[in-house]
């Protein structure tokens, strides 16, 4: 072992290792220091990963004191939790049990100066925040405190907080509003949490939307002979590992998210928003991010009805125009029966927005109205539109289906077959429910009730074949398949 470690320390100070940092030499004050130093790295791993980590305790408060800047992964989150989780639970010692918890809130707090390129400052209070709850949130003093901190994380972290933060944070929220019986704690949270958390889910599909043209031209190298098979493959991989990876993240927050908004909803209804927010209207009037949020918050409790909302977005969109009050407005007028308003709105918001995630609403939105104007062929050409962004999008095919459904009046008559239209339609219905699980219920609800051609009907033009081909005319023009 001596051998080993004495081998790695020459390594360490070929490489020069023994560069300054914030805490001194890295590895410790001389060579005795660093062999020592790396010996304790060297136990610690090994009784951690055994999970003897009443000895991992003894090597890694060695390295603390010794050597702090010597690895960054004594203060990493999930060997801290794992570790003192255990030491504190296993011992029926207060005192000893206050000093482990003592230890593991200092690891947290101040990690970013050991190791600024690895950990943050808001990161770290979040995570002490936490664990102040989970062993020391008794009194609402210490809830309190631990909430101030979540506030203060968060402020610094913003968009990059983390959801289990997130989560803890607005729970927190919850049980100080309960206490104290103040829902405006409550609102300001989730004006707070809206903000951080909408940011970071946008902020990731931007990052996926920039691995589109990236894959596309990995495509046209390969076709091209410009690379080989195996390189093709690994370069395909890697951008496929890139993007699941920020579609995990989106889920996590987005899963976030909802349950926030489960935990919020009771605390805000519409009357109670719109009294809060009236009164804070006439002191920010001026004050857009302010108003922005209010918005936000009063359109996901579909409160857009109310008299304080259309104020609010009226001076922001004078003011500030913005993809996402264009989108509002769009919803606003179309509340009002104002359609061709409505349309100019979502159309403005489609220019505005950055990503396809964020554009597929408006457009869906455009569907639907010019399907209530009676616009068939623009409400698909919409929906489609709506694919090209999001190709499982279940509602976009579900509204194409509705249309067909709806075309009676258009595809009958001459020689073509009456309802030969329903059979179009009962395609769309079938991909929805493929591509999108969320929809299948009304998908097949919609198929049961499609009315189709009768068998005389399918006779005397020769179709007696089931799943021979048939192409529905009129303004569909669609290629189906006979029942």
């Amino acid at each position: 072992m001596k051998k080993l470690i004495l081998f790695a320390l020459a390594s360490f100070i070929a490489i020069g290792s023994f560069a300054q940092t914030p805490c001194g030499p890295q590895y410790g004050k001389s060579e005795k220091d660093s062999v020592k130093c790396l010996e304790e790295i060297s136990f610690f791993r090994t009784y951690y990963d055994q999970k003897n980590y009443n000895d991992a305790y003894l090597h890694w408060k060695n390295i603390v004191e010794m050597c702090p800047c010597s690895w960054s992964a004594i203060f990493n989150t999930t060997y801290l939790q794992n570790m003192f989780d255990y030491l504190i639970s296993s011992t029926d010692d207060e005192e000893l049990a206050n000093q482990f918890v003592d230890e593991l809130l200092y690891a947290f707090a101040t990690r970013h100066q050991f190791f600024p390129k690895n950990y943050t400052e808001g990161n770290g209070l979040g995570f002490k925040a936490f664990f102040m709850i989970r062993y020391r949130g008794k009194t609402i003093d210490d809830i309190t405190q631990a909430f101030n901190l979540f506030i203060e994380s968060i402020e610094m972290e913003k968009e990059k907080t983390q959801p289990n933060i997130w989560d803890r944070y607005f729970r927190i929220a919850e049980q100080i509003a309960r206490i104290k019986a103040d829902t405006t704690i409550m609102i300001d949270a989730y004006e707070r949490a809206t903000d951080y958390i909408e940011t970071a889910i946008l902020d990731y599909y931007k990052q996926i939307d920039k691995q589109i043209p990236n894959f596309e031209n990995l495509e046209e190298a390969f076709e091209k002979g410009q690379i080989t098979q195996a390189e093709y493959e690994n370069r395909k991989q890697r951008l496929a590992q890139d993007t699941a990876r920020a579609m995990q993240f989106i889920n996590n927050y987005e899963r976030t998210l909802k349950n926030i908004e489960i935990i919020f909803t009771p605390f805000a209804p519409c009357h109670v928003l719109e009294q809060v927010y009236t009164n804070k209207l006439e002191q920010n009037r001026e004050n857009l991010p302010v108003l922005k949020k209010m918005l936000i918050i009063m359109n996901k409790g579909n409160c857009t009805d109310k008299l304080v909302f259309a104020e609010m977005l009226n001076i922001v969109h004078q003011a500030e125009p913005s993809a996402q009050t264009a989108n509002l407005m769009g919803y606003y007028s179309l509340n009002q029966g104002d359609y061709d308003a409505a349309l100019i709105f979502f159309k403005e918001a489609i220019e505005l927005f950055e990503t396809n995630e964020q554009k597929v609403d408006p457009w869906y939105m455009i569907g639907l109205i010019h399907q209530i104007k009676g616009n068939f062929v623009e409400a698909r050409s919409a929906a489609r539109e709506v694919l090209k962004l999001k190709s499982n999008s279940g509602k976009a095919f579900i509204l194409i289906g509705d249309l067909y459904a709806a075309s009676g009046s258009r595809c009958s008559g001459d020689d073509a077959l009456p309802l030969g239209f329903a059979w179009a339609a009962e395609d769309k219905y079938i991909q929805a429910a493929r591509v999108d699980s969320s929809v299948a219920d009304q998908a097949r609800e919609k198929r049961a009730k499609l009315r189709f051609p009768s068998d005389h009907d399918k006779f005397v033009r020769g179709l007696t074949t089931s799943g021979a081909e048939y192409r529905v005319e009129c303004w569909i023009q669609e290629t189906t398949t006979v029942r």
